[in-house]
């Protein structure tokens, strides 16, 4: 993993930073390049206007892992008061949940749990709830409760999960997950993982990123192909000109405030973009993982402050 991308997952993890960071003005301030804002409010403003220029949106309520179970109820309220709103404003727009945010760590019944009466509430208001994966080490966990949330006939369509192209395992486990009819969206992964458990090398990475679109594009279910990488893009347009895939069976999704240019321009060709839009006070962890991901992140800050 190279230096840069490994010092801000570390300092992704830093409480001390966190909490002098998500308590000062010049960090929130800095965040809102990639957050939309600390209140629901803001988050559903934001999707509105992506909205207007022809996009989808997905909504992320900020926040990792809870220590109690009552902590896990309240991020889950959140996340019922989102799909009302989304509803009643009539936006485009679903919701990406964490486990450890639904209380995983503390209670796996319990986020079980959470997770089926979110994709009950969205089932009912016509919308659909995606899991987000986190670290391998909750992976079988996250799997094991989607898949069984997905498998109740009443449920079947209204839950969705995330795959991490970096992680050695993902081939078996998109080949799973089609058999069972789930939609995927598929990432390369931003978590600091193990030789033996992730791709060290960026090239095989991008590499197995592509099998794994193929294999998910092919199917005739509806997929998400999540990434700012022009060569991944340009891998999965190609693949569907050739076989004759119809860019309605299938969508871009990208970050709210990441190459916006390349938003715009995949929209104007005719394709399906969904746009990810976190929002919440707890912002600091999800803020240093997108500077992992592209140092051009930290230089357009710099130079954006340098403004100021």
């Amino acid at each position: 993993m190279p230096p840069m991308r490994s010092a801000f997952i570390a300092l992704s993890r830093n409480r001390l930073l966190r909490g002098l960071a998500e308590r000062s003005r010049l960090g929130v301030r800095l965040s809102s390049r990639f957050v939309a804002g600390m209140e629901i409010e803001d988050a559903l403003r934001a999707a509105e206007s992506v909205n207007k220029q022809g996009m989808h949106v997905t909504l992320d309520s900020l926040g990792e892992s809870v220590s109690s179970g009552e902590e896990a109820e309240k991020a889950a309220d959140v996340y019922h008061a989102l799909l009302d709103a989304i509803a009643e404003r009539k936006l485009d727009a679903n919701i990406s949940v964490k486990l450890t945010q639904m209380g995983l760590i503390v209670d796996p019944q319990l986020a079980e749990a959470i997770a089926t009466n979110l994709a009950e509430h969205a089932k009912y208001v016509g919308n659909f709830v995606r899991i987000d994966m986190e670290d391998s080490a909750l992976t079988d966990a996250t799997l094991g409760i989607v898949r069984r949330v997905h498998a109740r006939p009443e449920l079947r369509g209204s839950i969705g999960i995330v795959i991490q192209a970096y992680l050695h395992r993902s081939q078996m486990d998109v080949d799973r997950l089609i058999a069972d009819g789930l939609r995927v969206r598929l990432c390369k992964g931003a978590y600091n993982e193990p030789p033996e458990v992730a791709f060290a090398h960026k090239e095989d990475v991008d590499g197995n990123y592509v099998q794994l679109s193929k294999k998910l594009l092919s199917s005739s279910i509806y997929h998400g192909l999540a990434t700012h990488d022009e060569k991944m893009i340009t891998a999965a347009t190609a693949f569907v000109k050739k076989r004759r895939i119809s860019p309605s069976q299938f969508e871009f999704q990208m970050l709210y405030g990441v190459r916006r240019d390349l938003q715009r321009n995949l929209v104007a060709e005719g394709y399906n973009v969904r746009v990810y839009i976190p929002f919440g006070r707890e912002w600091y962890p999800y803020f240093m993982r997108r500077l992992a991901e592209r140092p051009a992140n930290v230089l357009f800050l710099a130079k954006n402050l340098l403004r100021k």
